[in-house]
């Protein structure tokens, strides 16, 4: 099987390659600028923006991969509200191009979205949930599903939340990391309680990914973590694995933050379909917490 994977050098980029790289796959990286990925010698690099039309058709149609992975988006949501044009090419009308491309070359399509389609008002949701989006972000991303529900090729949705990890350059944070650091040099965190979502760790996405690729399994899966909690019970957590000072911590609702997009209140996923389906079983976040202190530990050593 060959496999052509978007935005490869993004957090769940990098983890879907490092993962493919231990089966029987031939991967085709491609991202926008140069490769950001270790172990060159275990895929194919090839530069590709999805914004460009004729760059993904040629792209697609020279390596005639079986399977193409979208992970590629601006997920940035204040950005996406500031800079609409920006988030739509990307999020919506990159989509199309790789969905013309797909059917061009009959390749299956595996689509990431998003918790945020929904509006937070009754979750856990669902795949059969009805969406409403709060945010520019969460209307590009519908928007992106609607394409491939009404296209002509046999696709996928991986919607997901709250993704969490360490990418190998450490170029991002992620709610954990954050919390220890600012803790560990005595900053003072006023962290949200009334927000719920089942964060998912970056290894887990990339498996769900996987186990959809290698089945070529039509139709949308949630693909998340298995515990709905809040950032604050997220930092409690993390606090409690390293033995942290909690008192830096002060629990607040989300109305203190002046943010551009609205968030929804309570997403969070029912993962029953992929568990069934794909024989997905995500880490605890409490086991994801131990697992990116033995990936820093690893790498400091």
């Amino acid at each position: 099987m060959k496999i052509l994977i978007t935005g490869a050098n993004g957090l769940l980029g990098q983890k879907l390659v490092g993962l493919l790289a231990e089966k029987e796959v031939e991967i085709i990286a491609t991202g926008k600028g140069n490769s950001r990925l270790p172990n060159s010698d275990t895929f194919t690099y090839v530069t590709m923006d999805i914004c460009n039309a004729k760059e993904v058709m040629e792209t697609i149609k020279t390596h005639q991969p079986d399977v193409i992975v979208n992970t590629a988006a601006m997920t940035q949501v204040d950005q996406c509200e500031t800079e609409k044009e920006a988030c739509w090419d990307l999020n919506v009308n990159a989509v199309e191009h790789l969905i013309k491309a797909s059917e061009a070359n009959n390749a299956f399509l595996l689509h990431l979205s998003t918790d945020f389609i929904f509006d937070g008002a009754d979750g856990p949701y669902d795949e059969e949930a009805s969406a409403n989006p709060l945010s520019y972000y969460g209307e590009s991303k519908l928007a992106a599903e609607e394409l491939l529900q009404k296209s002509n090729i046999r696709w996928a949705i991986a919607r997901t939340v709250l993704v969490y990890g360490i990418a190998h350059d450490m170029s991002r944070s992620n709610i954990i990391l954050w919390v220890k650091n600012s803790i560990e040099q005595g900053k003072d965190l006023k962290i949200v309680d009334d927000q719920w979502r089942t964060p998912t760790l970056a290894e887990d996405l990339a498996m769900g990914c996987w186990l959809i690729a290698e089945k070529q399994a039509e139709g949308i899966f949630n693909i998340s973590g298995k515990d709905l909690l809040t950032p604050y019970d997220m930092a409690m957590m993390t606090c409690d694995y390293f033995q942290l000072d909690k008192s830096y911590i002060e629990k607040v609702d989300g109305s203190i933050f002046q943010q551009t997009a609205k968030r929804p209140a309570k997403t969070g996923f029912n993962i029953n379909k992929a568990r069934e389906i794909l024989g997905y079983e995500p880490h605890s976040f409490e086991e994801g917490i131990k697992i990116l202190h033995e990936q820093i530990s690893n790498r400091k050593g």
